[in-house]
């Protein structure tokens, strides 16, 4: 049994922490005292839900293949090596 901060009274009571202290109160106490204190204090927000527009994917332009009579278009291969200069302990003298 301990004595409540609130009424005075010695009571099976509970520490409660209110505005960063801790008091013993008796649950009598405590259901007057929330009562009193109900509606008061900041409001409770519900979460609003935002949607937002789909954002419409453009495709990139595909090149068409090649028709016939046009030669093939090749990526990479030897063109790429053609390109880049050969060092100089490689190259060979005539």
């Amino acid at each position: 049994m301990i004595l409540c901060d609130l009424c005075g009274e010695t009571k099976r009571c509970r520490p409660h922490e209110i505005e960063g202290k801790e008091y013993d109160i008796c649950s009598s106490c405590w259901n007057l005292l929330a009562k009193k204190l109900e509606g008061k204090g900041r409001s409770l927000r519900e979460p609003e839900v935002t949607v937002l527009p789909r954002q419409l994917a453009i495709p990139a332009p595909q090149e068409s293949p090649p028709g016939p009579g046009k030669p093939p278009k090749i990526w990479g291969g030897i063109a790429a090596e053609l390109r880049t200069p050969i060092p100089h302990a490689i190259q060979r003298s005539w």
